[in-house]
Formats: structure tokens, sequence, C-alpha cells
């Protein structure tokens, strides 16, 4: 009997060390991923030249924000992102994960004053980080790939039901763009799954240009996996990284790639068709020429960067996807860590 309660006794303290020794490891993947969503921010804030957007060098096409703004927000949305990847290690439903990106929204406009710097990124990332959680809580390799099958496996119906069709005003006319992803500033934290009313009054930006332009929204990219950071974003980054390029030069291709092909909320709030247009030439332009490959590709995205301030134009939905293009490539590198 003595021996047995002494066994019993010792199998209670290695499952109770095995279980503790599980959930400090849990923490700290989740603190290394949240990290990794951080740093993936700041890489796209430090990034120059980018044409209209807010960097350490100038403030782009906007007089309301600057680099302080951005890495206020950083430091706001830091628990978040460790917060929703223990979320996804944990299963939780996306019910659970839309209130902590409605959360992460409150906590990111208090830090900026009102200014939205990140809505994009707390819906793209955030969807990221608790993929993460549960690939890492499943033994599931990190890999791009791989990534994206665990997030439309979890979650792909549920991101589906969130894409909720855009009821468009009658008095409205659907502007060219219906086959161009459109993404920015309407993601998580604005009225999740709901149909979008006819009035205006209580639409985000984003929202409200999805509706009056009719083409998809970031709730239609969700629903679909992210298709812009994997099918768009990420391959230009992995073969600009393939021929030898800088860390800048892969990062400033892959966000003219991602400029070419989407159609940006924050570009068609402030510019409409025309700006879009204009933004889409530049970038086209941009790689028709060779990108970064092209020895005089700063001159041409400074260039870019001047016009695109004159007419107050800012990409910030590829900025996001260009960051969380960052962030799976950093994800993927932690299987190997």
């Amino acid at each position: 009997m003595r021996t047995s309660s002494v066994r019993q006794k010792a199998q209670a303290i290695t499952s109770t060390r095995v279980a503790a020794a599980g959930m400090a490891a849990r923490r700290a993947f989740a603190r290394e991923v949240a990290r990794l969503a951080v740093r993936s921010l700041h890489a796209e804030l430090c990034l120059y030249p980018k044409p209209g957007l807010v960097s350490p060098v100038d403030s782009g096409s906007h007089d309301d924000m600057d680099a302080g703004t951005f890495m206020r927000s950083m430091f706001a949305l830091r628990h978040y992102f460790r917060k929703i990847c223990l979320a996804g290690w944990d299963d939780a439903p996306f019910v659970q994960l839309k209130q902590l990106g409605i959360a992460a929204e409150a906590a990111m406009l208090k830090a900026t004053r009102g200014i939205n710097t990140h809505r994009g990124a707390i819906f793209s990332l955030g969807m990221l980080c608790a993929t993460a959680g549960r690939a890492r809580a499943q033994g599931t390799p990190l890999a791009p790939s791989a990534l994206r099958a665990a997030m439309l496996i979890r979650w792909g119906e549920e991101l589906a039901g969130h894409a909720a069709p855009i009821a468009t005003p009658a008095h409205q006319s659907p502007a060219a763009g219906r086959d161009a992803v459109h993404i920015g500033c309407e993601a998580a934290g604005s009225r999740h799954g709901a149909i979008v009313p006819t009035s205006d009054a209580h639409l985000s930006n984003g929202l409200r240009v999805a509706a009056r332009y009719a083409v998809s929204g970031a709730r239609e990219e969700g629903a679909l996996g992210l298709p812009s950071v994997f099918e768009v974003g990420l391959p230009a980054l992995l073969a600009a990284s393939a021929r030898g390029a800088s860390v800048t030069e892969e990062r400033i291709d892959t966000l003219y790639t991602l400029m070419a092909h989407i159609s940006d909320s924050n570009v068609y709030h402030r510019a409409g068709p025309d700006g879009a247009q204009i933004v889409r030439d530049h970038a086209e332009r941009f790689l028709a020429l060779g990108g970064t490959a092209n020895a005089g590709w700063r001159a041409r995205a400074i260039d870019s960067h001047q016009v695109f301030v004159r007419h107050r134009l800012s990409p910030g939905g590829a900025a996001d996807l260009l960051a969380a293009c960052c962030f799976v490539q950093s994800l993927a590198r932690l299987d190997h860590a």
C-alpha cells in the first residue's frame, strides 16, 4: 500500500510538472508569435520609399499621423496578438476571435487618439496569430501552405459567414474593379458578420467604399484564407529573395505587387476610382521595368511617393498585407528555430 501511495504521488507530481511545462511552452510560443507580429508591423513602418505611406522619413499623404502614431498603436496591440494566439491554441470559435479584435481596435484608437492606423492588420495578423496557435497545438507545420489550410479548416465556415453581402444603395452604380481584391480599413472590429445597411451613417470607411464601388472586401479576403497574402504578396517576397534582393528590395517589390493586384479601400476612400487607377498604373509600371532589379528603382519609387502625396493617395491596405506577408515568412522560420 505504501509503495502504491508513493507511486501515485510521484505520478501526480510528474503530471503536474508536465502540465506546467506545457503551459510555459504555450505561453512562450504566444509571446514569440506576438513579438513577430509587432516586428512585422514595424518592418512595414520603417520601409522607405513607399508611396504615400507613413515612414520615419515623413508622413506621406497623411497630416493626422506620423511614425510615432504607428509606434503607439503597435505597443497597444502587442497583448492582442498574444491573446488571440492563445485563443487559437485553445480552439476558440470565431466569435471569440472577433471579440478580441473589437477590444484591440478600441485599444488602438485609445492609443492613437481616434486615428485608424492598423484596423486591417488587426484582422489579417490577428487571424494569422490565431492560426499559428491552432497549428502549433495540433503539431501542424507553420509553413505558408499548412498555415492557410489550418485557418480554413478551423474557421473557414465562420469566415464565410463573416463575409456577408454588402447592400448597395439603389442610387449608387457599381464602379469598375469587381475582379480585384478590395481590402483596407474595413476589417476586424466593425460589425462583424453583419449585412451592411444602406445608410452610410454607421459604416466604417472600408465598408462604405465597398458598398459604393461594389468591390469585394476584407471579409471576402478572410473567407478565402487571405489570398492576397498567400497567392500574391508572399510569392513576390520569395521570388525577390530567390534572386538575391536585399530585405528592403524584397519588401518594396512585394508592396508594389500588392498595389498592382488589390483595390485598396484606403485609396478609394480618399480618391475614388481615379485615385485607384493612379496607384495601379504606378505599380504596374514599376513592376514592368523590373521592380527593384532595375538600377533606377529608388528614384522611381520616390517619384511615385511624390505623386501620391500630391493626390493624397495612401495604399494602407497594401501596407497591412505587406506586414502580413512578412509575418507569414517569419512564422515559417519558427519551425526551424
